[in-house]
This record gives C-alpha cells, structure tokens and sequence, in this order.
C-alpha cells in the first residue's frame, strides 16, 4: 500500500511538473512570437504569467547602450501634527550608485542597473503623462517608489518612519561626443521631468 501511493505521488508530481514546463513554453513562445490571433485574444493570461520574472529580451545580443545619462534625485513629504507638510532637500541616487561603482574592479549588479532599469521600465510602460495603463505599468511604479523610498530611508538610517509621500525627479543629460571641447560647462539638461507625489506604503505603514 505504502509503495503503491509513493508511486502515485511521484507519478502526479512529475505530471504536474511536466505540463507546467509545456504551460510555461507555450506562453513564453507565444510572447516572443509574431501578433497572432493566439497572442492578441490572451495577452492579459500571457503577460500576467511573463511579467516580471520571465521577461524575455535580446539584448544580450544586441545591446542598446544608453546615448544619455540620467540623474535621479528624490525627496520626501512628512505629514506634521498640525497638518502641515515638511518637505527633505532633494537626494541624488544616481549619485550613490556612481560612487559605488566608481574605482571598484567588480561593481555591483545593483549599483550598475537596478535604478537605471527600473527607471527605463517605468519610462516605457507610463509615456510622458505619467498615467499607469496597466497593471504591469502600476508594478512598476510601485517598484520605483520602493527602490526609492528605501534607499531615502537607508541613507538617513532612521527606517524610513518619516515617510510619508516621495517625489522623484529626472534630469536627462547628453553624453558629450569623444575629444569635444566642452570643457567646465555642464551639459545642458535634454528632459526635465517631475514626477507627481506619491504615497510611501512601505516600512510597515
């Protein structure tokens, strides 16, 4: 009896194992593909089982470097007793990441991508409106304000309890051209952008 139900178990385990890994290749293959009237009638099913952690992409093969850097800056909103809102300076974080790249012969992951993707995925899925249209697109706000909101409440190493709301800010700068003459002048900024407040639900609140 005892050798009979191990069996059926391990037969249902590697069925099971088996029509997920076909599930997952199905829907992997038809988000790569060519529209199709597959892909287009179950884009919501196709997306929600890809997105985030089975993204596919090519650029492995063919990288598409950035033309412009970009410098994130964030600030905070604390809500007073008397209903009054404080406001922090504004804090560069990709000031921190370029500091901990900086003279390190193996730099982190992190400090190399996590901000610059996340902002390229939220830039993408929200247009110049800052409108999320999808759920994929309010993931990736919500990710930013993490991202964010985090490493604010790591660099004052309070927690993060003073917390209430965060702005961030955008500044897309050109990349000079190779032996150009700019010397001392700063590049002029190509995009401004000012993103609205949003709530910091993070830290427990």
């Amino acid at each position: 009896m005892g050798v009979r139900l191990l069996k059926t178990v391990l037969h249902t385990t590697v069925f099971l194992c088996l029509a997920v890994t076909l599930v997952h290749v199905a829907l992997v293959f038809f988000h790569v593909a060519p529209p199709n009237p597959v892909s287009r009638r179950y884009s919501q099913q196709i997306e929600a089982w890809v997105y985030p952690l089975f993204e596919q992409n090519w650029r492995l093969f063919a990288p598409n470097p950035d033309s412009v850097n970009r410098q994130v800056l964030a600030r905070t909103a604390h809500a007073g007793p008397d209903g009054s809102m404080q406001v922090s300076p504004w804090f560069d974080l990709s000031a921190v990441d370029s500091e901990a790249i900086e003279h390190q012969a193996f730099p982190s992951h992190t400090a190399q991508n996590l901000l610059r993707r996340a902002w390229a995925a939220y830039a993408e899925s929200h247009g110049k409106d800052d409108t999320a249209r999808s759920e994929r697109a309010v993931m990736l706000q919500k990710y930013m304000n993490n991202i964010a909101s985090d490493r604010i409440a790591e660099h004052r190493g309070d927690g993060g309890r003073d917390i209430d709301f965060i702005q961030l800010r955008v500044i897309t700068l050109p990349v000079a051209a190779p032996g150009s003459n700019a010397g001392d002048r700063p590049p002029k900024p190509v995009e401004n952008r000012l993103l609205p407040w949003w709530k910091v639900t993070s830290h427990g609140k």
